[in-house]
């Protein structure tokens, strides 16, 4: 098998449909997108029973919680990619917009428009609903755009490509302007990451391995989306009822995201009233407490707490995602301290912080360096839809070109536009 050729013709199929989605209306784009929401809920029943065999294929490999729970679809959850879709539908079509205008001092018209960038590739893990949000954010961008879901997803996946497909068919969009390599396997995702001159930009999704595999290894130029080992500060001034709650939505809502929070800061100050009851609730609700020195003593002997769920702290649970009902505890000295902590070891996801002193609130925000900082809020709203940008293809960790969640605007690109009246350079 020449993977290579393959891919080549997969690409050749999507430079085109690019082409044509290029100079799409938003009004034809969206009946793209209506016409897969509508699909989605329609074939329910056949995409159900595609993860239904994700699934067991899952749980017979031994994939943790965190990732089954990523895996998983249900009715409700497929009703909420639908929905996810028509909020796309809703949002401004990006394509077209002006960034800036200016006229020169020798007369030239100029304007910065953003424009599509063209074929993307997306290599991502067990999540089908990325292979929604993926799609339909770059329909609406303008994009085509070819994806490697993995092989834990691939059932799913396979289902939900052809459904978006049929439903681009049926209202005269090119079905080719969404496309997989699947069925090439780990040949496929080598052979996109070698397609420099074919797909425009390669956005990777999933765990380190995979992020650090594209990044070391494709010549197509990379937007690194980032793993997620999120902190949450809870300072001396915070409102320790607000605090609980965070804390337990932030870790307990759903492990295997990457803006759940991994570890918790607590100052010195408040830490023996705040972890009593903090850490009740969460080993209660299943969490494992990895503990550092100061938080073992508050909690030892505590009736309400069960023991075996608190176990020593070592440095590498400081620098770990978990994606599962584990949880990193420490006590600190204050905000630099908490700060100090972060610096070391975050990913630069989302860092969080509990507090009413404004003060303590303005040396957090100077001294993480995140692509999300939640203020008296849980790190979970680092998330596309929650912010206002409709679904998203991943949270981008790096600084160029796009950070944070990437919604429409970060699937395009600018072309300069400048218009004289036979005017020369002087």
């Amino acid at each position: 098998m020449d993977t290579a050729a393959d891919i080549s013709q997969v690409t050749d199929a999507a430079r085109e449909a690019a082409r044509l989605l290029a100079n799409a209306t938003t009004h034809a784009k969206n009946r793209g997108l209506e016409a897969i929401a509508a699909a989605l809920v329609q074939r329910t029943d056949q995409i159900l029973s595609a993860n239904a065999e994700d699934m067991a294929r899952g749980r017979a490999e031994q994939m943790s919680e965190g990732l089954l729970d990523r895996l998983a679809l249900t009715p409700e959850r497929i009703r909420g990619i639908a929905g996810a879709v028509c909020e796309i539908i809703a949002l401004p079509d990006p394509v077209g917009q002006v960034v800036r205008g200016m006229r020169t001092d020798i007369g030239l018209r100029v304007t910065q428009e953003r424009v599509p960038l063209g074929v993307v590739g997306i290599i991502y893990e067990a999540r089908p609903n990325v292979t929604v949000d993926a799609a339909t954010l770059a329909l609406k961008a303008g994009n085509a755009v070819i994806l490697r879901g993995g092989s834990a997803a691939q059932s799913s996946n396979h289902v939900l490509i052809d459904v978006c497909r049929d439903a681009l068919t049926s209202v005269g969009l090119p079905a080719d302007a969404i496309q997989t390599v699947d069925r090439w396997g780990r040949a496929g995702a080598r052979a996109m990451m070698r397609a420099r001159g074919q797909i425009d930009a390669l956005i990777p999704r999933g765990g380190a391995g995979l992020i650090n595999a594209v990044v070391e290894q494709s010549r197509v130029p990379v937007i690194e989306t980032g793993t997620g080992n999120c902190h949450l500060y809870v300072d001396a001034s915070a409102d320790l009822n607000a605090a609980e709650a965070i804390v337990m939505n932030a870790k307990t809502q759903r492990v295997g995201v990457c803006n759940a929070v991994e570890t918790l800061l607590v100052h010195a100050d408040v830490a023996p009233r705040f972890l009593a009851a903090a850490i009740t609730r969460l080993t209660a609700a299943g969490v494992t407490i990895h503990a550092d020195a100061a938080t073992r003593a508050i909690v030892d002997g505590q009736a309400s707490i069960d023991s075996e769920m608190i176990v020593e702290a070592t440095k590498a649970d400081w620098e770990t995602e978990y994606l599962s009902m584990d949880l990193a505890v420490r006590v600190v000295s204050g905000v630099e301290d908490a700060t100090a902590h972060i610096r070391r070891y975050s990913t630069g996801h989302t860092e969080g912080i509990v507090a009413s002193d404004v003060a303590v609130i303005r040396a957090f925000r100077e001294g993480v360096d995140a692509a999300a900082i939640a203020i008296n809020a849980s790190t979970r709203f680092t998330d596309g839809g929650q912010l206002g940008l409709g679904a998203e293809v991943g949270i981008s960790t790096q600084k160029l070109h796009a950070r944070g969640p990437m919604g429409l605007a970060e699937l395009t690109t600018t072309t300069w536009i400048y218009e004289g009246e036979g005017t020369i350079r002087p």
